[in-house]
């Protein structure tokens, strides 16, 4: 099994213990993980603001880079969203126009080798008690892609249920919205804040140590929040939790 990891921009930027977790985890259930260092960012981005022939050159690199992989793992099911729902479409279209050189070919062979993390674990390796250690009152937030995209439904839950000294608190609304939405939340600020101030005051509600999410682009809209307010609240990536196998103070 030829497994690659795919750590998205905003985790190698901001949170790179989420992808140092991602193979930790991959690597305690057996599962060899490289990193090909010609990877870039996928493109969403730009292609979300509207530029699409500006983000096909991104999609020729990411199909170049990751050619040859069986897997390609991903902590972020907004990434991963972009590559499986939206380079089929760009390799398409530019095919339409007389354009891509093979790009829709690369695009759409690429599309049926990425998986976002809990599916892998789920869906690939057939685990969801992957040895873990958490002893914290934790709260799961669904994010839009994962939910609605690729439908991971219960799979994030099933993970969290399956660790050791975890207890799972439902958030109330936990389908809505956090409010980031990549550009969304530059392009409409007021809103943006307002939808996560609904989210925070939701996983307030339950008491709960944590608030977990696959998507760390949504729990740093979310913790900047949290840290203006004061809260004790910890914003933490599911990957994060599921390599933890002894007991640490949260910070």
């Amino acid at each position: 099994m030829r497994v690659a990891l795919f750590p998205t921009c905003v985790n190698d930027a901001v949170h790179p213990a989420t992808a140092i977790a991602t193979v930790t985890v991959l690597e305690r259930l057996g599962v060899q993980v490289d990193f090909p260092y010609e990877q870039t960012c996928c493109g969403q981005p730009q292609y979300n603001t509207g530029y699409r022939r500006e983000t096909e050159p991104l999609v020729r690199r990411m199909a170049e880079a990751f050619d040859g992989y069986e897997y390609v793992v991903a902590p972020s099911g907004s990434c991963v969203a972009m590559v499986r729902d939206n380079y089929p479409r760009l390799g398409a279209r530019a095919a339409a126009e007389g354009r891509g050189n093979g790009l829709a070919e690369q695009a759409s062979s690429l599309a049926g080798r990425v998986h976002e993390f809990t599916e892998f674990l789920v869906d690939v390796m057939g685990v969801t008690d992957v040895g873990a250690y958490f002893p914290y009152t934790v709260t799961y937030h669904a994010s839009c892609h994962g939910l609605r995209t690729l439908g991971l439904g219960d799979r994030p839950r099933r993970l969290l249920e399956a660790v050791e000294g975890l207890e799972l608190i439902e958030l109330p609304g936990v389908e809505e919205c956090c409010g980031f939405g990549g550009t969304f939340a530059i392009k409409n600020p007021d809103v943006s804040a307002a939808m996560g101030a609904d989210k925070i005051r939701n996983a307030e509600s339950t008491g709960a140590r944590v608030l977990c999410g696959a998507d760390n682009s949504c729990l740093l809209h979310l913790n900047g929040m949290l840290r203006r307010q004061g809260s004790d609240l910890r914003p933490l990536h599911l990957a994060d939790i599921l390599a933890s196998t002894r007991t640490e103070p949260l910070r």
